[in-house]
């Protein structure tokens, strides 16, 4: 007999954790990283982004969609801190 299927996870709450921890990596890096090294350390941000989405899809253990959240996982990280870092920019025009 096989077992009876368990309801699956929501997918979206991997998602948003990762998402998350880009919104607030790349906030951190706006404020307390030297103008000299933000690209470096945004760069660094959005790889443990990736590492992270890796690990939260695994934990989550189902093999149905994997390359699909972790893609997506990743993708939305990179545009989270694109549009921070775009925030940031923007507002260095504006002060002097």
């Amino acid at each position: 007999m096989s077992d009876p299927a368990l309801a699956p996870r929501n997918p979206l709450i991997g998602l948003v954790v990762t998402w998350a921890v880009a919104a607030v990596g790349a906030i951190l890096i706006g404020l307390f990283v030297p103008d000299t090294q933000l690209m470096t350390w945004y760069v660094i941000g959005f790889g443990v982004c990736v590492l992270l989405s890796f690990a939260v899809q695994l934990v989550r253990g189902e093999t149905h969609g994997y390359i699909l959240r972790v893609s997506a996982g990743s993708l939305g990280a990179l545009l989270v801190m694109g549009l921070v870092s775009a925030g940031f920019g923007i507002s260095t025009l504006f002060t002097s």
